[in-house]
């Protein structure tokens, strides 16, 4: 018998609360420990990037070549494949091929590089005379970097991590059709191959409450740290 439409998408008692409530910590735990990770090496990927494209040595120049190809093969690459092909890998660092530890190393390789580019650009558009001044007085290499850099850019570096944040959230839910827990996983397994898809609905719906804080958050932040 077919279903109408509120009792294929609203029918909350056969939600199992206790699965959503776990299932909605493992999406918080990939989320914040990936985040950590990325914004620390992205940024020092970014600036080395930025630091190796300010160079005119032909070293300098082969060296960003090369980091530039590694970085857009990991950002070019489909999250699923990545994750597929980091399966033995993420078995040797973290014991196990599931779970939501076993998401992390393809959530962080993924999007590092990714983050890394927006680092990057933040990096460049920093007012080359600010830069200029501060060499003039004679900073050093670092300490233009925590002192000018870095500080002139901090609007545009959590913006770019919000928008990598909300961009690891989705591939969080995809990485729970391949095991890896989380809403993604619950609103597979659940509700997709059982066809409850309340259960998918309401993981679909807490995961755009979960997106629309973060931007929420990031948008706060943003305006507060622009002085423009």
């Amino acid at each position: 018998m077919n279903k109408s439409f509120a009792e294929t998408y609203f029918s909350f008692d056969q939600v199992d609360w206790s699965a959503m409530k776990q299932s909605f910590y493992d999406t918080l735990y990939m989320t914040i420990v990936s985040t950590i990770l990325v914004i620390v090496l992205g940024l020092l990927l970014g600036l080395v990037l930025y630091s190796l494209g300010r160079q005119k040595k032909a070293s300098s120049k082969f060296s960003y070549t090369v980091v530039s190809i590694i970085s857009n093969i990991f950002r070019s690459t489909p999250f699923m494949i990545l994750m597929v092909l980091l399966i033995p890998f993420t078995t040797m660092l973290v014991g196990t091929m599931l779970g939501a530890k076993a998401a992390i190393p393809a959530l962080v390789l993924s999007a590092v590089p990714f983050y890394a580019r927006l680092v990057e650009i933040a990096l460049r558009e920093v007012d080359a005379g600010v830069i200029e001044a501060a060499e003039a007085m004679g900073a050093s290499y670092w300490q233009v970097v925590y002192k000018v850099l870095v500080p002139e850019s901090i609007p545009a570096l959590i913006s770019g991590i919000t928008v990598t944040t909300i961009t690891m959230i989705g591939y969080t839910a995809m990485a729970g059709t391949i095991g890896a827990g989380g809403l993604g996983s619950l609103a597979w397994q659940e509700g997709f191959q059982r066809g409850n898809y309340t259960v998918t609905m309401v993981a679909t719906v807490i995961i755009l409450v979960i997106v629309f804080i973060v931007q929420a958050i990031g948008d706060t932040l943003t305006k507060q740290t622009d002085k423009r």
